[in-house]
């Protein structure tokens, strides 16, 4: 609901899950991980935070930044809080509108609120996408391929630094010395 009471409906309320499992590959991972951790998972907000070591309403200020990437990802007209105060206060309201369907949040947050609420009501299939999606990746050709020229660089490495420290040249083994002692001249 908006600050006046009026219900804020999303332009594409018939969202399918593909629109979010595309969406959510392409962010960076960290806000991707986020948002499907505390909305396709369902974890509370404080299992959030303690899952990623930070206070809640950090969490909350990250949530609300990866919820607006998802929204602008999905071509929704989602804009930035205009300073930290507001940022804060729209992160607070993003909580709430997650926690209760009748909560207050500022028409500019709308967009960014319904679709949390869409990607929560279609967990199930979106979550079966994205685990669908993340073995396809590991199977393709282009994955294997890469894989095994990470293992190829290390085994160059190894076999590198294997022949550099057998190569090493013998030093002799110099015994070190002790200076010498001094004795001061006795006094008469």
């Amino acid at each position: 609901m908006g600050e006046d009471g009026t219900p804020v409906t999303s332009p594409s309320r018939a969202a399918l899950p593909a629109t979010f499992i595309t969406a959510l590959r392409e962010l960076e991972p960290r806000p991707a991980a986020m948002l499907v951790h505390r909305l396709v998972e369902g974890h509370s907000l404080a299992a959030c935070a303690t899952h990623y070591a930070i206070p809640p309403d950090t969490f909350s200020v990250h949530l609300l930044r990866a919820a607006l990437a998802l929204t602008r990802r999905r071509g929704l007209p989602a804009r930035e809080p205009a300073s930290a105060d507001e940022e804060t206060a729209w992160a607070r309201r993003l909580a709430e509108a997650l926690e209760r369907q009748d909560a207050r949040f500022p028409a500019g947050l709308a967009p960014v609120v319904e679709t949390c609420r869409e990607l929560q009501a279609q967990a199930g299939p979106v979550a079966t996408g994205l685990e669908a999606a993340e073995q396809e990746s590991r199977a393709s050709p282009r994955r294997r391929r890469e894989e095994w020229l990470r293992r190829l660089a290390v085994a160059l490495l190894l076999a590198l630094t294997a022949w550099l420290y057998l190569s090493k040249s013998e030093e002799p083994a110099v015994p070190r010395q002790r200076p010498p002692v001094h004795k001061a001249p006795a006094r008469p």
